[in-house]
């Protein structure tokens, strides 16, 4: 795997210079603020969409670049090319793991899996349930939520993942190849979940597996050296997501014009996909279920260590890391007080 996220290093490099993000590692006493970030709907693209950051960070020179999943954004952080990023809890639960040990810290949950992430079988394909998807293949971003749970469903259902043909596929190019027919089946994320379901049939979803104990989350990650050198960057892009989840609480329909803008979608069919994920109070973020407080870290971290323990099952990782250790991981300094 390291190996793999290393060979990738100077073609994203070659790549962020061609849209303007930072190449090498930055000088933590700049101000310049480098986020990765991802298209599905959530309050982050609220934020870039209406320059909040920008707005609350006039001095900063702050750049967006565009990821297709959380295994990239692993390697940007590997080759220290972003500072700030929208991730994947499974991707997250890989980087606090042997071998990448990537030091960033999570300080902030951008969502819930609901039913936003989905597995859907192809019409015509013969799948009609988990079990039968044994022989077939199936379409999922490697080392996403959505791998992870499309794993969690297998061992669920009792199949074996070597008794699946798993591709790895980026969600643009499971919606060409589902087009062609190449694959069965997909696990994936909106807004290509929703193009797939047009034709295919919904065998499960990450609200369900979340019930039986597999649940997955978006969150804002950064690293530990911009966080040590920025605490009020830190805050200001904090407060600023959680300005976004109290608009897609109190007006959906704004949050969701915002969010269509940057997905080219309208607005009923954004607010239409906004709907099917799972957000958080921002006041709910410091609570003892997810991040906590300095006083005491929340249970998000012992998330973090079963997604760990389940991959290391699934030997996609090397150990799994210690409770102590992803506890230091979480950012909760300055909650509740940041969060309003």
């Amino acid at each position: 795997m390291l190996k793999k996220i290393i060979a990738g290093l100077t073609l994203l490099s070659l790549a962020a210079c061609g849209n303007g993000a930072a190449s090498g590692g930055a000088d933590p006493e700049k101000k310049t603020i480098r986020l990765a970030y991802q298209a599905f709907p959530s309050g982050d693209l609220v934020v870039k969409n209406q320059g909040l950051l920008e707005k609350a960070l006039p001095d900063y020179e702050i750049t967006w670049t565009k990821f297709d999943s959380g295994a990239s954004i692993n390697t940007a952080f590997v080759g220290k090319s972003i500072d700030i990023a929208a991730i994947g809890s499974s991707p997250v639960a890989r980087g606090l793991s042997a071998p990448l040990n990537i030091p960033y810290k999570v300080a902030f949950v951008l969502d819930v899996a609901g039913d936003n992430e989905a597995l859907v079988a192809r019409n015509g394909s013969g799948v009609t349930d988990v079990a039968s998807l044994k022989g077939k293949k199936v379409g999922t971003p490697f080392a996403s939520t959505a791998h992870y749970s499309l794993l969690a469903a297998l061992d669920k259902a009792g199949v074996a993942e070597k008794e699946v043909n798993i591709v790895d596929l980026e969600p643009q190019d499971i919606q060409a190849a589902w087009t062609r027919g190449d694959i069965d089946a997909a696990y994936t994320w909106l807004p290509s979940l929703a193009e797939i379901k047009k034709t295919g049939k919904v065998l499960i979803s990450s609200r369900e597996l979340a019930t039986a104990g597999k649940p997955t989350l978006d969150l804002g990650v950064v690293t530990t050296a911009f966080a040590e050198a920025h605490p009020e960057a830190v805050d200001a892009w904090r407060k600023v997501e959680a300005q976004a989840l109290d608009l897609i609480a109190t007006d959906p329909a704004a949050a969701a014009k915002s969010i269509g803008a940057e997905l080219n979608l309208s607005p009923a069919e954004a607010q239409d996909q906004l709907s099917q994920g799972v957000f958080l109070k921002p006041a709910d973020l410091a609570s003892d279920e997810w991040l906590g407080t300095p006083e005491k870290v929340g249970k998000l971290a012992d998330n973090l260590v079963s997604a760990a323990e389940f991959l290391k099952g699934q030997q996609k990782i090397d150990a799994v890391p210690a409770l102590a250790d992803v506890q230091k991981a979480i950012y909760v300094e300055g909650l509740p007080g940041v969060l309003g």
